[in-house]
């Protein structure tokens, strides 16, 4: 190739160091990593939300549950002999409490990752 046909040179070039800008996220996270007030209310307000969600599956259990001894009573409020319940409360203790047990935790479960995702969504600055 002679010198005047050398292959045209580009230059590529980025933003300019001046316009760039640190993600909106890093300051919420060195918030939390730096355990300043608004970290601690970031944090609180990811704790109360968990907290929440807890209380409400095992409030849910507890009355499920809970009121199985009720069951017990049944029969002896109808003249039943108390000592042989019947197979209804047995039904219901060694099958019907499972699905109900499984279903409040799953609920759990997913009430937990959401609160979890929210708090990303919040501490990232993501919409949606």
């Amino acid at each position: 190739m002679s010198a005047e046909q050398r292959p045209r040179r580009e230059v590529v070039t980025g933003v300019p160091r001046s316009a760039r800008r640190a993600p909106s996220h890093t300051h919420a996270r060195s918030e939390i990593s730096e355990h300043t007030t608004l970290g601690a209310t970031y944090v609180r307000s990811l704790m109360r939300s968990q907290l929440r969600a807890a209380l409400m599956a095992l409030g849910a259990l507890a009355f499920f549950v809970g009121t199985l001894p009720l069951f017990f009573a049944l029969p002896a409020a109808l003249d039943h002999d108390p000592l042989s319940p019947g197979p209804f409360v047995w039904a219901a203790l060694g099958i019907a409490v499972h699905p109900v047990m499984w279903l409040i935790a799953r609920w759990y479960v997913r009430r937990a990752e959401s609160n979890e995702q929210d708090f990303l969504r919040l501490v990232e600055g993501r919409e949606s």
